[in-house]
């Protein structure tokens, strides 16, 4: 280990972490040492959103942010949206709307697809279209996307007013 490495400690997925980690270090790098593998490093730049991870409830592109600035941080990673063994409804709207086809970009759009949803719960066409530009899908599954953000919306907004009333 080296000399400049710092211990961190956060919440991971509502664990405690404690990790030695160097300057250089990326959150996804530190994510993925935990051995959870749903974020992923694609770009390397923060341009395509698969290294999607949450902060503290903001969504962050993980393969730049720096590892050290989540020490006393909640994070959350794609994994923390199943419970007891069910999908969110974001989960299992991507799935039946056959929005992933090699499924390496699905998690950080589903991250971002479950931030939007809990900014607005019926966004617009557009509004989704807006809100997921900074995550690519090089399989071109779009189309599908869009469709699962407004299937789970539906969904998540049925399952809030039958529990309101």
């Amino acid at each position: 280990m080296s000399t400049t490495s710092t211990l961190i400690q956060f919440r991971l997925n509502g664990e405690p972490v404690a990790r030695h980690v160097e300057a250089y270090n990326t959150l996804v790098e530190v994510v993925r040492d935990c051995g959870l593998h749903g974020a992923r490093e694609s770009c390397g730049q923060g341009l395509c959103g698969c290294c999607t991870v949450v902060v503290d409830g903001k969504a962050v592109t993980g393969c730049i942010y720096p590892a050290m600035h989540a020490d006393g941080c909640n994070v959350a990673t794609v994994e923390s949206l199943e419970k007891d063994g069910e999908l969110d409804p974001v989960q299992q709207a991507f799935i039946d709307a056959g929005a992933f086809q090699c499924g390496f970009c699905t998690p950080g759009f589903i991250l971002m697809s479950r931030q939007l949803l809990a900014q607005n719960p019926d966004p617009s066409e557009h509004e989704i279209r807006h809100y997921l530009a900074g995550n690519l899908c090089r399989c071109g599954a779009y189309p599908e996307i869009i469709k699962a953000v407004q299937l789970a919306g539906l969904r998540m907004r049925a399952a809030s007013n039958a529990n309101a009333s």
